[in-house]
């Protein structure tokens, strides 16, 4: 299908939609930005997905070596195509799957282990309703009571790994316990980072690992010319973050930064007020004086939101904050501390290439099949009518799984559901002023540019359906019905 598409697609529909652009949830002008603050993992640094298997073997193997999981997990390899980022998963249930903004299950993306789960049994499970309680969702950082929210890129191996170790054991009708395995699975991926394993990676081949260093460079060096101050709060250690931007911007790439912290220990630095800053020697050996200022070319370990306000007095709208992860990133800085935000979802540029390919399908099929459908419901009596619509609502919905397929064979695009935004969508909206596919979009705007997100008309201000037109024809029709109540 994604062949036959490119070749159907004449080459000015690629500008349909631009991946390199800049996309505004709220008006931002970046003449008022005077500060400029930056995550590093997959925000200064961009990863290739050559990684993804080796956190998934990793993990699979600490599960066996360390956890004694059975043997037979070592089989399942990585599979990149399986899950997307921002899916629910319901620990007790095992179910992985994703949710719409409204806190419905989208039908037919609900799977446990490897395998659908029928649309009648998912309904089923959450007593006759696709709906989930919000008080069963996810907290404010992704994490509920029953349901974590998978939210960043490092999560895309997570999710695999939890889908084939469940499927080992429901493959071959082996007990056990859905919190249990959860922890483990979740403890296992955190080791390949706590222990230290991805850095080593990285560090070993960062040509192979690190992408679009020079358009990191090219962004920074642009802020800095144009008189802007610059930040890094980063949760990754001085050691890693040095060696990679070393690669990427070169050895004094610490001159551009006014102000760099490490171990940062996001999201809690921007709520706890208990941690001081502590000074870092260029060996990463802690100093033990106090802090009374931050200085430029100096590292900083851990500390508080609080006390960075303090010493920078850098507050409010002139501080614009890039991050990845729409919790730990950016929503306490939106919500409590009023910075602008901006999220870099590595995602998006192939979403649009996709939905370039999508809206050229449908303006050539909907637009055929809907005036051929309205000339004949205008002939047909009622009765046939509907049979006609009830026909074309189900071509619709066929179509609509080829476009789910299109980006994603089991759980589709990581945006949008049938219908709705998607849950991720949702706190996309909430908790980013800006979006992009890379902190290179940048490069595409002046940097006095002002942003205006697209006026999106209420129901009541644009009209879609016939009874919503102020025709002067229609009139209450059922209030002669209504007349006993009186």
């Amino acid at each position: 299908m994604r062949r036959l598409v490119h070749d159907l697609l004449p080459p000015e529909v690629c500008s349909l939609l631009n991946p390199a652009a800049i996309y505004a949830n709220n008006e931002i002008s970046l003449r008022d930005v005077e500060v400029y603050g930056f995550d590093y993992d997959y925000t200064l640094a961009q990863y290739s997905d050559t990684l993804h298997p080796e956190i998934f073997n990793a993990a699979r193997d600490i599960l066996v070596e360390h956890y004694k999981y059975p043997e037979g997990i070592r089989k399942y390899e990585y599979n990149p195509t399986f899950a997307i980022r921002g899916l629910h998963y319901d620990i007790q249930k095992s179910l992985l799957m994703k949710i719409d903004a409204f806190h419905y299950v989208q039908l037919g993306t609900a799977y446990r282990g490897l395998q659908p789960v029928p649309d009648e049994e998912v309904i089923e499970l959450y007593g006759g309703t696709q709906h989930i309680p919000l008080y069963q969702m996810s907290g404010f950082y992704g994490k509920g009571p029953s349901i974590k929210q998978f939210m960043d890129i490092f999560s895309l191996p997570e999710m695999a790994l939890l889908s084939c170790v469940v499927d080992h054991f429901l493959g071959h009708g082996l007990e056990f316990d859905q919190a249990h395995l959860y922890k483990d699975v979740t403890d296992a991926i955190r080791d390949v980072h706590v222990k230290g394993l991805m850095y080593q990676w990285i560090e070993r081949d960062m040509e192979k690992y690190i992408l679009r260093g020079d358009e990191t460079f090219a962004v920074l060096s642009r802020l800095v010319a144009h008189g802007k101050q610059l930040f890094l709060i980063t949760n990754s250690p001085f050691s890693f973050v040095d060696k990679g931007m070393r690669h990427m911007v070169g050895p004094d790439w610490r001159q551009l930064f006014d102000v760099v912290i490490v171990q940062a220990d996001k999201p809690s630095f921007f709520t706890d007020r208990r941690k001081p800053f502590r000074k870092l020697d260029e060996k990463g050996s802690l100093h033990w004086d106090r802090i009374t200022r931050l200085e430029k070319g100096k590292i900083y370990r851990q500390g508080n939101l609080f006390d960075f306000l303090r010493l920078t007095e850098w507050r409010g709208p002139r501080v614009l904050y890039f991050g990845d992860h729409l919790y730990s990133d950016l929503a306490d800085l939106m919500l409590r501390h009023g910075w602008r935000t901006g999220a870099i979802i590595p995602e998006l540029e192939r979403e649009i290439r996709i939905i370039n390919t999508e809206q050229y399908m449908h303006s050539l099929t909907w637009q055929q099949a809907l005036t051929g459908l309205l000339e004949r419901m205008q002939t047909y009596q009622d009765a046939e009518s509907r049979q006609v619509l009830a026909a074309w609502m189900k071509e619709r919905q066929e179509l609509r799984c080829v476009t789910k397929a299109l980006f994603n064979a089991q759980f589709g695009s990581i945006f949008r559901t049938f219908h709705n935004p998607t849950y991720f969508s949702r706190r996309l909206v909430r908790f980013s002023d800006l979006y992009m596919a890379s902190l290179s979009c940048l490069l595409n705007y002046r940097v006095d540019f002002t942003f205006y997100p697209r006026r999106t008309p209420l129901q009541h201000e644009a009209p879609l359906w016939m009874d919503q037109l102020c025709t002067g024809c229609m009139k209450t029709p059922f209030l002669s019905d209504m007349a006993h109540i009186r």
